[in-house]
């Protein structure tokens, strides 16, 4: 099922209705009419509203820029239902032409603090949500993580929004492997395949609704945790190739318990160094209320 989120802009005239499941393959798309949209029935439905003006369509989006006859605060979450209606509806949001031209992909290596992991990073968005797969039987959903595992040297997948963590078995070099697996994923995501399916559980369970009202009912300290890992911790994890997830706050003992995924997991020296900034950042910075940090494995 699809879902929604409302999103402002910078442009007060646009505004962007951000979809949990890819509705293009790494595409995007224009119309300044509705004779222009006629290649998207779901496009051409949205000009019969008398306040559109322009509508884009992106992998994972939908952005309508208004006239001035309406605030998008009185007719936002109309139009919101309406797509989210239509998407779940099943019908067809962009009919691409026969001879579909291929979007150039570029794919680059970068290192980790986790000798045993490469991060691989592409020029397109490629999920919404994080993914980590530790065997071929986590794969049912995901179709470019099970090819990943046909590699005999492939031990572990972490996917985030524009990069794949890929952990080794000790058997091979990077030297050696390398460019094999960057040509794989090069050309998987440039031919449009299938990276997660719409139907995946892990995307199911993180719905942006869902975060929410888990994030809601934490209490005050453990939102004020999830904060401070959101701000502080999550960019330069991401940076690295991996990811945390908080996990518990025990107010009894003062401790904290977070989820380490990609190059963050398994890396004795690299997982002790995140374990003693976060904990030192912590204590810090929420004097009296956290002694100790726990990091496990994802």
């Amino acid at each position: 099922m699809y879902s929604i989120s409302i999103k402002e802009t910078t442009n007060p005239s646009i505004i962007k209705f951000e979809t949990n499941q890819f509705i293009t393959q790494h595409e995007s798309f224009e119309f300044n009419n509705i004779d222009e949209a006629s290649s998207s029935p779901l496009a051409q439905q949205l000009f019969y509203l008398p306040f559109v003006k322009k509508v884009y369509i992106s992998s994972n989006f939908i952005a309508i820029e208004r006239f001035s006859i309406v605030e998008w605060a009185d007719v936002q979450n109309e139009v919101a239902e309406q797509i989210v209606t239509y998407l779940n509806s099943g019908a067809v949001i962009v009919n691409s032409s026969e001879e579909k031209k291929k979007t150039p992909v570029t794919i680059y290596a970068e290192s980790t603090p986790n000798p045993s992991v490469l991060k691989f990073v592409a020029n397109k968005k490629l999920v919404t949500t994080t993914h980590e797969f530790t065997s071929i039987d986590d794969t049912k959903y995901a179709p470019m993580a099970a090819e990943l595992f046909h590699f005999p040297f492939v031990k572990s997948v972490f996917i985030d929004e524009n990069f794949v963590s890929i952990t080794k078995f000790d058997v091979a070099e990077w030297n050696d492997i390398t460019m094999e697996l960057r040509e794989f994923l090069r050309s998987y995501i440039e031919n449009g395949k299938t990276i997660i399916e719409p139907n995946a559980p892990e995307t199911k369970s993180k719905q942006s609704d869902q975060l929410d009202n888990d994030y809601e009912s934490k209490d005050d300290i453990s939102k004020e945790i999830i904060n401070i890992l959101e701000e502080y911790v999550k960019p330069a994890v991401a940076s690295d190739g991996g990811n945390i997830e908080f996990q518990s706050y025990d107010p009894i003992e003062k401790k904290v318990k977070v989820i380490l995924q990609g190059a963050c997991s398994g890396c004795p020296s690299s997982t002790y160094t995140l374990k003693s900034g976060i904990e030192n950042m912590l204590k810090e910075m929420m004097k009296g209320k956290v002694e100790t940090v726990e990091a496990i494995n994802g």
